[in-house]
């Protein structure tokens, strides 16, 4: 049996001052190393002990937690999901013009995937299961109808001002914000090996940040 090496998330004990685990802790602990795991290995390679061990709880804890490992699975996917839809809820799109609205949509889509490369490894790995484990959670469909509402209320706005055309459909336009943003980050390591270029750096970022902004709002304009 090989050593496992000792994790950063390991459980903190309550600070209610009744000397138990903090059951939110634990919980938030339990999903961070899962995250990790499922990014790194992929679903049918990551292990559920593995991550028990990383997280000093037991695997009778998890499955407290989380039923099984699809359960956690299925969990580590919504809380990836809700984290980058409270952060967009937070950029007061209705209170700039559409074009701009867009612009702030769009950049914000590319730093925030640019920065988070687990939750691109997590939507490639699902879709290698054909989205099985999506079918599963409610809360996940309810979490992406904010980003369509968003998007259609800026789209509309935008037509009723006479810069956006007309005939355009709000999940095709979240589609092509989000294969631009999604592509950046998943196939940067071969780009950066094919065309001896690195893709991570500074300059080629900015330059392809803009490169998608402009993609979309020309794809918008009438």
């Amino acid at each position: 049996m090989h050593d496992v090496k000792p994790s950063r998330h390991v459980t903190k004990r309550s600070t209610s001052g009744r000397g138990g685990y903090d059951p939110e802790l634990t919980r938030r602990n339990i999903l961070a190393v899962a995250t990790r795991e499922f990014a790194e290995k992929g679903y049918s390679g990551a292990r559920v002990d593995e991550i028990a061990a990383q997280t000093n709880t037991s695997k009778r804890m998890i499955y407290y937690y989380f039923e099984d490992k699809e359960g956690l699975f299925v969990a580590v996917l919504e809380d990836a999901y809700r984290r980058i839809r409270q952060i967009e809820a937070t950029l007061d799109l209705v209170d700039l013009e559409p074009e701009a609205a867009i612009r702030a949509l769009v950049g914000f889509t590319f730093d925030y995937q640019n920065s988070n490369e687990d939750f691109i490894r997590l939507v490639m790995v699902e879709n290698i299961h054909q989205g099985i484990h999506l079918a599963r959670s409610r809360a996940i469909q309810d979490l992406n109808v904010s980003v369509i509402n968003t998007l259609r209320e800026i789209y509309e706005r935008g037509v009723f001002n006479g810069v956006f055309r007309e005939g355009i459909d709000e999940i095709d336009l979240h589609m092509t914000i989000s294969a631009l943003c999604f592509f950046n980050v998943s196939n940067r390591a071969t780009f950066s090996q094919i065309f001896k270029k690195d893709m991570t750096s500074q300059e080629m970022l900015a330059k392809r940040r803009e490169t998608v902004i402009d993609t979309v709002i020309r794809y918008l304009r009438k």
